[in-house]
């Protein structure tokens, strides 16, 4: 079965990666009308799987990654849309130069072929994924979990059809219908079909994807995201950050899972964060002395393992620092190189965190959360990349191209 979706992808990848731009958005503009058109019937759809959750002791933050509504649906068409607005990244001349011999030559942007796309519970993936390899001229196999199987098939079901009414092969988009691990297993071995291979999930299924996949791999990354308040930063503006970067939506990975405040700015800064975390129900987990400030029994000491931790729940570990540089080596040891944040209004100390933290998304005064193709203006992402080689950061319409070089000639030989 998976050797069949690799060949098709295989065949619908050599017409995809010659089609215009027009035929693209033709394509992506169909699919954004059939999500909208065929809300009950995802809605319907992703009732079965969140009651199969439900049922099986899933957690709220899981439930809330895989629930669709009709404004998320809307949400899921709108970020259709904004990929059909952006330019094509295909065939762009990134070089152009003369060789030896008065040869030209150029270097353009390619498709990077087939691509395989392995997640988790998060339905919303299924077209953003589908959309931005649609439009970067690439094929994909879709792979995501049994969580979400149900909603998964119903929006690939709709994209196919929708693709298909605007003139082009439904195997650009296709989904992989067994969810057991040797489905998983299989699609990381695909070489012959397969050219990229992206997860995107929690620790456990990425760590498994980079570690047996002989697919190459875009690594995405979680999210043990910093915030820290630097002895300069205005408190309330940390507030409201820190409020916003940890339960906006707590499940996500550019959601903030650990503070850092300079000493001298603690007593105020926690006294203020507490009371909204209290209010929004936010256990908080603390290094000794900032639990001595904070002088509540119900906040527990932090351990090496809840400093490494992403929590994805309403939990936020607090550690007290003396220095902007023990702040950095802090969040050296613990980051996970996704995205981190410094509250502060002394330009220098900003500046030095910036260079100084190594992590894909690096902020000054600003929430984490914006950590996300849409609010960079991709559209959408497939994920977020933590690695350094090929892609960093949000994987959009640029980091789903390859290269190739064209060379002109008149007769010239070596």
């Amino acid at each position: 079965m998976l050797t069949q979706l690799g060949i098709n992808a295989k065949e619908a990848a050599r017409d995809l990666m010659v089609a215009t731009t027009e035929d693209k958005n033709k394509a992506l503009e169909a699919i954004a009308e059939a999500l909208v058109a065929h809300t009950d019937e995802i809605v319907e759809a992703n009732k079965v799987d969140i009651q199969n959750g439900i049922d099986n002791g899933m957690s709220k933050s899981l439930q809330d990654r895989l629930r669709l509504d009709a404004d998320r649906i809307k949400g899921m068409a709108q970020g259709v849309k904004d990929i059909v607005a952006l330019p094509d990244p295909v065939g762009r001349v990134l070089a152009e130069f003369t060789g030896d011999k008065d040869i030209k030559i150029q270097k353009v942007s390619t498709p990077l072929g087939v691509i395989g796309v392995i997640f988790e519970a998060r339905p919303n993936v299924t077209s953003d994924a589908a959309a931005l390899c649609l439009k970067s001229g690439n094929t994909v196999i879709l792979r995501g979990g049994k969580e979400a199987i149900n909603s998964n098939k119903k929006i690939v079901e709709i994209m196919r059809a929708a693709v298909e009414g605007a003139g082009m092969n439904p195997d650009v988009i296709q989904l992989v219908m067994d969810t057991t691990r040797d489905s998983a297993n299989a699609l990381m071995r695909m070489n012959k079909y397969v050219d990229i291979l992206i997860p995107r999930g929690g620790a456990g299924l990425i760590q498994a994807v980079v570690q047996n996949s002989t697919v190459p791999v875009i690594e995405t990354g979680v999210g043990n995201c910093h915030i820290y308040i630097d002895k300069d930063a205005d408190v309330e503006m940390a507030r409201d950050i820190v409020m916003n970067a940890k339960t906006d939506r707590v499940s996500v990975c550019n959601a903030a899972e650990s503070l850092v405040v300079h000493k001298d700015i603690a007593p105020e800064a926690l006294k203020l964060i507490k009371a909204s975390f209290d209010e929004a129900g936010v256990e908080i987990i603390a290094d000794q002395q900032a639990k001595d400030i904070m002088d509540d029994v119900d906040v527990k000491l932090a351990t090496d393992e809840d400093f490494a931790t992403e929590y994805l729940d309403y939990k936020m570990s607090v550690k007290i620092v003396s220095s902007l540089d023990e702040a950095i080596d802090h969040i050296y040891k613990y980051s996970t190189g996704h995205s981190d944040c410094i509250i502060t209004n002394d330009t220098e100390a900003a500046e030095k965190f910036l260079n100084s933290i190594d992590s894909a998304a690096v902020y000054v005064n600003a929430s984490t959360r914006f950590t996300d193709g849409g609010e960079f203006g991709f559209g959408a992402e497939i994920g977020i990349s933590t690695q350094k080689l090929h892609a960093r950061g949000p994987i959009g319409l640029p980091e789903l191209q390859s290269f190739k070089y064209k060379i002109y000639g008149q007769g010239q030989v070596r």
